[in-house]
């Protein structure tokens, strides 16, 4: 069973951290019809969508992804790098604890989910403005007893590490290959997205498709000439938060 943690879109949406883009006019009612659509497509799709307590007064609590990282054995509790974000964590942990052990990252080191790629026994981490090396040092020291190997990635010219790569199938990468190296993922194809695309890289696999942004049609053709069929989600809103798939949902297989 695969099931999908989010949570609604706070009516203070519009007040969200900014880091790579310039604040512009959003629409919040629109955003939440965007957000209910990618929940529909989730369903659809085959996971059980299971909705995390509301956060009115968390401009980004919708983005659920930065407040854990979710492996087959364990669930991380992150500590997200902008303080603002921090008190979104401890309903994802509540609900996370029933289905997961559970870790935590420690003060004073910061870490986002988004800067995250698990890769089989690979979870390589983002070095940004909101992950630091303190954090990866942690997180390999709770994961090493699981065999897992922690990887730091440097990149640049986006927010997280997820960003700018993603894994959309066994041993290919979706990435923008000016933002993030790809010789840092040994093994891995890298498929890169359009260059007139560069916000293109964040895909999310869930149930035999590809979640993408709808707004990137020529990249979309190229996961498309890879033989993955693609479900383009609308995210016109929710993007002008610096969203993208994955930051909406924790996905977490339960057998």
């Amino acid at each position: 069973m695969l099931l999908a943690f989010t949570r609604a879109v706070s009516p203070t949406l519009a007040d969200c951290e900014l880091t790579h883009l310039q604040r512009e006019p959003l629409d919040v009612a629109r955003a939440a019809q965007e957000h209910a659509a990618y929940e529909t497509v989730l369903a659809r799709l085959g996971a059980t969508v299971l909705h995390l307590p509301s956060e009115p007064d968390l401009p980004d609590a919708v983005f659920v992804e930065d407040t854990a990282i979710v492996l087959d054995e364990i669930a991380v509790v992150t500590r997200p790098g902008a303080p603002s974000r921090r008190h979104a964590t401890a309903s994802t942990a509540a609900a996370l604890a029933a289905y997961r052990p559970l870790v935590h990252v420690r003060a004073p080191a910061p870490l986002d989910g988004g800067d995250v790629l698990a890769a089989q026994r690979r979870i390589y981490v983002g070095l940004s403005t909101r992950t630091n090396r303190a954090a990866v040092e942690q997180l390999a020291a709770a994961l090493a007893p699981l065999d897992y190997e922690v990887i730091p990635v440097a990149f640049t010219g986006c927010l997280h590490l997820t960003s700018g790569v993603t894994r959309v199938a066994d041993g290919l990468l979706l990435i923008n290959p000016d933002w993030v190296d790809p010789g840092s993922f040994v093994g891995y194809r890298a498929l890169p997205v359009d260059p007139a695309e560069p916000h293109a890289a964040n895909a999310l696999p869930v149930g035999g498709s590809v979640l993408h942004p709808a707004h990137h049609p020529r990249t979309r053709a190229r996961l498309e000439a890879e033989g993955l069929r693609v479900e383009p989600v609308t995210m016109t809103e929710l993007t002008k938060a610096e969203a993208g798939v994955t930051c909406c949902s924790l996905l977490l297989q339960q057998t």
